[in-house]
């Protein structure tokens, strides 16, 4: 039953007469209306009390809690609860009011002596009223411990967070501290980047023994190897053969040297430890290799004059030079012929870049000079061992000619970047066909001819090759033996020194020079050359 029912029914029911007490007649109820104005006073005559209950009252209630009361004594304690503790529960609907209140006590007495309930009715509704106010806010409770349970659930979560928090950031931290660790373990045995654009190979450490034992060349499968043959540390190695596009200091010295068909030549000296460095390669790797036998260019047994000599005497003589011949390599074709040898991904390029380096142009920027690139890796002119590996890169390219040479039935040699052709009587009609099908050739194996410095040479003329003249057998040109002849004539009157008309830095170091590069073509003549020479003044 809904509690305002049974208020209702309790209020609006008929009322059972409370029993008087045992042994005591019972008190007639006094002849009051049901309901006393608070205007209205009632007759002077004492109302008797109502007798207590039989039946007793319900839990938590006593019956002598409700006795009757008199209205001026009713008033009075009214005023006090009004003065001293208030009415807290005024104006509530939703309860029943706990007959603890003071308030709510004067009530229920002033209702009991005026007859509207008896004890026992009190006591069962403060019962009923207790009992719903027990389960009437049983939601709000449930609300409030939730919301208390989840509280200590966030603040549980919050704190297994921090502490799953904390222990990531420790193991990040020793995680962090194992790979600085780890990383200045592996900079100080191990090379694995060496700039951007030339990386690609360096993770490859397997070399193939049996191929370069073919070539008796020595074995090397990793940076820290080739960094022990070399004499060095590696970080010296990483240092020498890291590439930027833009560096605050560079290992070599660059200079220009004037051309004899105008303009200037830039030459790249190596630093002292990078020489040093190229010197072993050159020794120990480059040397070693075959080269094809149209090449006498930087190779030991050969010369110019063993390259003008297969061409003395031929009716036509066709020179060509392939442009920009050493810049014209590039890393990429370096390293694959260190990749063709047997070497690793990671010893070919490392040796790659110790050969070769960027043009550069020196700049200042922020009051910092900066060497920037202003083009891609390639043989510097300088280098020892720019010469071998162009022959080591250009000998597809001497297999190629040769075979072109032998069926046109012409002779073909190459000095560096200079081209040379030779053909008896009968081939002056064909010289256009030759000279199409050598260009086509060189710019398929990644050269290109100078069509400035292509020269047809025939026997009316003076055929030259490598500088010296092959019309009829190799010679030193006229002019230079007279120059040299000349000079050491005058010598023998004014002294040596005052006929270095052109400033040369070490004057009898050039004439010796020169004496030698006649002898070896015409050793009678370098004989006589040299006698005058040790007659001469200082």
């Amino acid at each position: 039953m809904a509690f305002w029912d049974f208020v209702t029914k309790l209020f609006r029911g008929e009322r059972k007469p409370a029993p008087g007490t045992p042994g005591t007649p019972a008190v007639p109820a006094a002849p009051v209306p049901a309901r006393l104005s608070p205007i209205q006073r009632p007759a002077t005559t004492t109302v008797p009390p109502v007798a207590p209950a039989a039946t007793a009252p319900a839990v938590g209630h006593k019956v002598s809690d409700f006795l009757p009361i008199r209205r001026d004594d009713l008033l009075k304690q009214g005023e006090e609860v009004r003065r001293t503790a208030g009415w807290m529960w005024f104006g509530r609907r939703d309860i029943v009011p706990p007959a603890s209140d003071p308030r709510t006590m004067l009530i229920d007495r002033g209702m009991l002596t005026q007859g509207f309930l008896t004890a026992e009715e009190m006591a069962e509704a403060h019962r009923v009223g207790d009992e719903w106010f027990k389960y009437a806010n049983r939601l709000e409770h449930i609300k409030v411990q939730a919301g208390q349970s989840a509280e200590a659930a966030v603040e549980a979560d919050r704190a297994r967070r921090a502490e799953i928090k904390a222990r990531k950031k420790a193991e990040s931290a020793e995680r962090k501290r194992q790979r600085a660790e780890a990383v200045a373990r592996r900079k100080a045995t191990d090379i694995i980047f060496v700039g951007k654009g030339v990386s690609a190979l360096m993770n490859d450490r397997t070399s193939d023994i049996q191929k370069l034992a073919r070539a008796g060349l020595p074995a090397l499968h990793t940076p820290a190897e080739l960094a022990a043959a070399l004499g060095l540390t590696i970080g010296r190695l990483r240092w020498l053969c890291y590439h930027t596009e833009a560096a605050t200091r560079i290992h070599y010295v660059q200079f220009e040297v004037p051309k004899r068909s105008g303009g200037t030549r830039i030459l790249s000296a190596p630093h002292r430890t990078l020489a040093a460095a190229q010197e072993w390669i050159l020794k120990n790797v480059l040397a070693p290799l075959p080269v094809e036998v149209a090449a006498h260019g930087f190779v030991a047994n050969r010369s110019t004059l063993t390259n003008a000599a297969p061409h003395a005497g031929k009716d036509v003589v066709v020179n060509l030079d392939l442009e920009g011949f050493f810049p014209s390599i590039g890393f990429a074709r370096v390293r694959h012929v260190f990749r063709q040898l047997g070497y690793s991904g990671a010893v070919a390029t490392l040796v790659a870049l110790l050969c070769t380096e960027c043009p550069r142009r020196r700049v200042v920027y922020a009051g910092t000079p900066y060497f920037v690139a202003t083009g891609p890796r390639g043989l510097p002119q300088g280098a020892c061992t720019s010469p071998a590996l162009s022959n080591q890169v250009a000998r597809r390219l001497d297999r190629r000619l040769t075979g072109l040479a032998a069926k046109l039935e012409l002779t073909y040699t190459r000095y560096a970047d200079d081209l040379t052709f030779s053909a008896a009587p009968g081939f002056r009609d064909r010289v256009g066909y030759l000279i199409a099908r050598v260009r086509h050739i060189a710019e398929n194996e990644g050269f290109a001819v100078n069509p400035k410095k292509t020269r047809v040479k025939r026997p009316e003329s003076r055929q030259e090759v490598t500088g010296l003249v092959v019309n009829t057998g190799p010679a030193v040109p006229r002019d230079v033996v007279r120059r040299v002849r000349a000079i050491l004539h005058r010598a023998k009157r004014e002294g040596l020194a005052a006929q270095n008309r052109q400033g040369h830095p070490n004057f009898r170091a050039w004439v010796e020079g020169m004496i030698a590069y006649i002898a070896m073509v015409k050793p009678e003549v370098g004989a006589r050359l040299r006698t005058a020479l040790n007659e001469a003044r200082p």
